[in-house]
């Protein structure tokens, strides 16, 4: 789990498709679905932290840019 393209891959592989015309939101989603997959033991510790940890750069990244 390297970048946002692996993570949607991921949550595709498991039917879930988000889209919701605003980036924060498709964020906030993905962060709650990746969250019930870990919890109903689909995807491992490992991958959940990686994952979370690309969630929360690209959110950083996206703060960051509507900010300037």
């Amino acid at each position: 789990m390297n970048n946002m393209y692996d993570v949607q891959q991921l949550l595709k592989r498991y039917g879930i498709i988000i889209y919701t015309g605003k980036r924060m939101s498709d964020l906030q989603l993905m962060e709650i679905e990746v969250a019930e997959l870990f919890k109903n033991q689909l995807i491992t510790s490992e991958e959940y932290i990686k994952i979370k940890r690309v969630l929360h750069k690209e959110l950083s990244n996206y703060k960051r840019r509507i900010n300037r």
